[in-house]
């Protein structure tokens, strides 16, 4: 599989803090049970980025973390 980066994940989530959360969040859901939304073999957090990364996973509310200017693609959030 090819390597995850940061920036991959921020073409989804603009906000690097936010990002963070996600993946904290999702961290803890994984330990709590929760299955993964992507096939990996990798750790916790590696998974979570990939996850973000394909658009697994978004924010509740896409307009408030993104710029007033960037044009948001409500059919990619589930």
């Amino acid at each position: 599989m090819a390597r995850i980066t940061v920036e991959d994940c921020q073409e989804r989530v603009d906000n690097r803090f936010l990002l963070v959360q996600m993946a904290i969040k999702r961290v803890h859901q994984y330990r709590e049970g929760y299955p993964a939304l992507v096939e990996s073999r990798n750790k916790e957090v590696v998974t979570a980025l990939r996850e973000i990364a394909a658009a697994k996973i978004m924010p509740d509310d896409m307009g408030y973390y993104k710029a007033p200017d960037t044009p948001i693609d409500e059919s990619s959030i589930d």
